[in-house]
């Protein structure tokens, strides 16, 4: 699965020769950009900016901080590298992924837009019964994975931590989030898309500061930390000392780990962002293809490097608990966090996992839904949905279902095949998306900057 996932990122990279690196810069500035009023042929029912930002709000989850953490204890350091040059191939699958999404979407009965990986096999594929059959098992994957790995295992992440550090009961935090989460999924995504717009860059800059904080008091240690990164991710063997013990890994199990992580973290591949891009107001699939593949960049290279830094400078990496055991996932985050700012640190860290994790639900939800709505086409289903998705957080919350998680991991994996076969299919219409809008809008867009400031220089 991940040499697939890998592949076709590497694949698509070379296909579009090089332009979501080459254009990342672009695409930045992309996402900030105050919509042209004059582009009137510009459909959809969300801004770009909030539908990147519902599509981070689904991948920047507890990933980014027990993800990182369990990567780098079972594959080392060096992990963190992996998970970088996995999120660099990931621009490319993301870019690919949205732009099939929005050419491809379709209207409802509602009147909203309706897209993602399941539309591009229906509508792209000559062979519509191949098409037709991979769009209906993504479809599937999609809902199973959203009662899972969207919904019941946020809900736990967030119960078991306010527990942890408040001492909240969990299924008074059960309550709460199913209130929360009822009376925003009610909305559709319009509510789903104010909401993630206001949460996200909140919870992203909220956690990235204190992160950067930290790392800034133990600036003495961030040469060693990178060197230890570096080293470990190349090494056929390697050691990594904390206070109270150390950590073993092979260059192997450091790939392994980390592009695992890192794939899983901003779920480039998985097909599950599309969803959200799709709904966003663009008059060109590449335009809204740049925007919502800064998701990777934001998720993994910024999120997840703020993290993997905090634990490499604090030298709480390869300690170990009372029991013996090696302190990994949320408690290794929160005891790097609280190596420098004491109990803030775990507070920081638990409200960080509170913000990732309910935001995750909201995405999820969304990307459940339109997955449901594909399969029956009846508004009344879809009201169910959301409903019943409310309900179940409070059984996530207060329950720890080991095989529900295990079976739902399974299907959010199996949601990438039809995927990554759906990109592989429709890499041509990729290429002449992506060669087209760099023909006529980005080019175009470069010379008048490049004249504007020949002007401005010429008349100083």
């Amino acid at each position: 699965m991940l040499a697939l996932l890998m592949g076709t990122g590497i694949f698509l990279t070379i296909r579009l020769k090089f332009l979501p690196w080459r254009n990342l810069g672009y695409a930045l500035k992309s996402v900030f950009a105050k919509p042209d009023p004059s582009k009137k042929d510009s459909s959809g029912d969300i801004s770009p900016f909030q539908s990147l930002m519902t599509a981070l709000a689904a991948t920047i989850g507890t990933g980014n901080i027990v993800g990182v953490a369990t990567a780098m204890v079972l594959g080392g350091p060096g992990a963190l590298v992996w998970m970088w040059i996995s999120a660099l191939f990931g621009l490319s699958t993301k870019y690919g992924e949205s732009v099939l999404a929005v050419k491809y979407r379709e209207t409802n009965v509602e009147g909203e837009m309706a897209g993602g990986p399941m539309y591009a096999m229906k509508n792209g594929f000559k062979n519509k019964t191949i098409g037709s059959i991979l769009a209906v098992l993504f479809s599937g994957f999609a809902v199973i994975a959203s009662f899972g790995i969207g919904n019941m295992t946020q809900a736990n992440s967030i119960s078991g931590a306010v527990l942890g550090t408040f001492g909240i009961p969990t299924w008074i935090t059960g309550a709460v989030i199913t209130i929360l989460a009822l009376v925003v999924l009610l909305g559709g995504i319009k509510s789903i898309g104010r909401v993630c717009g206001v949460i996200v860059p909140f919870m992203a800059v909220f956690y990235f500061l204190g992160g950067i904080l930290v790392i800034i008091i133990n600036f003495q240690n961030i040469p060693a930390g990178i060197a230890q990164i570096f080293t470990m991710a190349f090494s056929p063997t390697a050691i990594a000392g904390g206070v109270g013990g150390t950590v073993i890994a092979s260059m192997l199990s450091a790939m392994r780990w980390g592009v695992a992580r890192g794939v899983f973290s901003n779920e480039a591949g998985l097909g599950s962002a599309p969803i959200a891009a799709a709904a966003a107001k663009t008059d060109h699939p590449s335009r809204q293809g740049y925007i919502n593949m800064t998701g990777t960049f934001f998720d993994t290279l910024v999120v997840c490097t703020v993290t993997g830094l905090v634990i490499a400078s604090s030298g709480v990496l390869g300690t170990v608990t009372e029991s013996g055991k090696l302190l990994s996932g949320a408690d290794l985050t929160i005891a790097s966090f609280e190596s420098v700012l004491g109990p803030i640190g775990g507070y920081l860290v638990t409200i960080g996992i509170m913000l990732f994790a309910f935001s995750t639900i909201l995405g999820w939800e969304y990307y459940g839904e339109k997955s449901l709505e594909y399969l029956i086409k009846a508004p009344i289903a879809i009201k169910a949905y959301r409903f019943i998705f409310s309900i179940v957080t409070f059984i996530g919350a207060t329950t720890a279902l080991q095989i529900v998680w295990d079976f739902s991991d399974t299907m959010n994996g199996l949601m990438a095949i039809p995927n990554l076969i759906s990109l592989l299919v429709l890499s041509n219409v990729i290429a002449k998306e992506c060669f087209d809008y760099e023909e006529k809008i980005i080019k175009p867009e470069r010379e008048s900057r490049r004249l504007e400031k020949k002007a401005i220089v010429e008349n100083e």
